[in-house]
């Protein structure tokens, strides 16, 4: 047994001391104790606690891994986060102003995404535990809004429907306005007497989607809501993890372009900006997946009192908007991956546009991006953190460029 003291957080939300030592569950300011294998303390004990310790909120945190933060403070989480972001914008000598961050509650996770094998009473469906493939139950989940939780008994009826004997299934499932939306993958193909099955269990479990792989049961639209517009997106496309964080990565998006008459959205996905956007300007929305840009472009046709908004299926990595096909916007807004947007940000760079919206997931990625503009003559006016992933060491945030 070996005792360290935890020097700081790691962004995978393990304690790390001298060493370096990687501890799980601990805190900074903590002494603890273990056998230590590699880089790695087993089973810590802590010793010395801090203020910041708290018991875990959720009866699954010990065994489920969704969360890794349940065992600090909000106020520390919170901090925490912005602080990532700030070190990460030091790493190119960038500093700016930060907004208060804004958390999403309890229970307002709108998608999970479930795991499920088959047993011999049955089935067993949840999340896996730390560090394993083992599933674990969670019908108390404290992440997810209740419906999603009260579907696991119906994500569990799909795996004795369809998993492999020795196979996991992976089922998505997501609130929407009329009904579960659900999406399941790594199944086996199903027959004509199962689809039929799979109907019924859609029916008697409020769905308005399922789809298997390529099979798509519609019962009701599976619509979202985006600003004045509704949009059925494709199964399983990416959305906002939270209405509660949509809205302040929306609003802080809104403030950036200011009163800009014409918008290019970049990454716009379903339109999770660019419709509500419309309302107040003309859009251009770009966006590499053709399903989610033609849901996009049919919310708009669908919806009353909205500007003029043209949409185009392009893969932004390999061939990015230009300066010169870029400078008849007003303001910009980049919404990309985890990996960020180097060739997009370069041609942005370029084109000096008066007002750019940056969303990121990824703060490495976006301090890159923002050094990047920072040389072009940008100014990073403020930068808004947003945690809708609650409890988890993922980090979002909206950041405001004006050229100088």
């Amino acid at each position: 047994m070996e005792q360290v003291t935890i020097e700081r957080l790691g962004h995978q939300g393990d304690g790390i001391a001298p060493g370096p030592v990687f501890v799980p569950g601990a805190l900074p300011g903590e002494v603890v104790e273990g056998v230590i294998r590699g880089d790695r303390m087993a089973e810590p004990r802590i010793v010395t606690p801090v203020e910041q310790r708290v018991k875990a909120p959720c009866r699954h945190a010990k065994s489920c891994g969704g969360c890794q933060l349940q065992h600090a403070r909000d106020d520390f989480a919170a901090e925490w986060k912005v602080g990532v972001v700030r070190q990460a914008l030091a790493a190119h000598a960038l500093d700016t102003a930060f907004r208060p961050i804004a958390i999403s509650p309890p229970q307002s996770r709108r998608r999970a995404s479930f795991s499920a094998k088959r047993t011999k009473k049955g089935a067993q469906a949840g999340f896996h535990m730390k560090g394993s493939d083992i599933i674990v139950s969670v019908p108390d989940c404290l992440l997810v809004q209740p419906e999603l939780t009260g579907a696991l008994p119906l994500v569990e009826v799909l795996a004795v429907l369809g998993a492999a004997r020795k196979g996991e299934l992976s089922v998505m499932v997501t609130t929407s306005l009329h009904g579960l939306d659900v999406r399941v993958s790594g199944g086996k193909p199903l027959d004509p007497t199962e689809e039929m099955q799979l109907a019924e269990l859609a029916r008697r479990h409020g769905c308005a989607r399922i789809a298997w792989d390529n099979t798509v049961l519609t019962l009701r639209p599976a619509e979202q809501q985006m600003g004045a517009a509704r949009v059925v997106p494709p199964p399983g496309a990416f959305l906002q993890a939270t209405p509660q964080g949509e809205a302040a990565l929306l609003a802080a998006v809104r403030e950036a372009v200011g009163d800009a008459g014409h918008v290019v959205d970049l990454f716009a996905g379903s339109g999770t900006f660019a419709l509500p956007l419309a309302e107040r300007a003309r859009v251009h929305a770009v966006e590499g997946d053709k399903a989610m840009i033609a849901a996009l472009d049919k919310g708009w046709r669908m919806a009353q009192g909205l500007r003029h908004v043209t949409t185009e299926a392009r893969d932004l990595f390999r061939d990015p908007l230009i300066d010169s096909e870029l400078s008849r916007f007003d303001a910009a807004v980049i919404d990309p991956p985890r990996a960020g947007a180097e060739a997009q940000i370069a041609q942005l760079a370029l084109a000096k546009l008066p007002k750019i919206a940056h969303v990121s997931c990824n703060p490495v990625t976006f301090a890159r991006d923002a050094a990047a503009l920072d040389l072009a003559g940008y100014t990073l006016d403020w930068v808004q953190v947003v945690d809708q992933f609650r409890w988890s060491t993922h980090v979002e945030l909206v950041a405001s460029f004006t050229h100088r």
